[in-house]
């Protein structure tokens, strides 16, 4: 279960916002088990984008995965 301050993972691309999948955020508000609130930020914490997402494109980070690093546009 995907609770408010959970980090979670992208599982489709959102190019209009500059994610792709794979991306990490942070649930910022929880709707219900129905959809999510998601901020993604660069590592220095800048805001990419707060998304509106469906419980069906965001999954709970996974035993045994790492993170991998990318430059999002300006």
């Amino acid at each position: 279960m995907i609770r408010e301050f959970d980090t979670v993972v992208l599982d489709v691309d959102l190019p209009e916002h500059g994610l792709c999948r794979g991306d990490v955020g942070t649930v910022v508000l929880a709707h219900d088990n129905r959809g999510y609130e998601v901020e993604f930020v660069t590592l220095d914490g800048s805001t990419v984008a707060v998304v509106s997402l469906a419980s069906s494109e965001v999954r709970p980070i996974r035993s045994g995965e790492i993170a991998h690093v990318r430059s999002v546009p300006a």
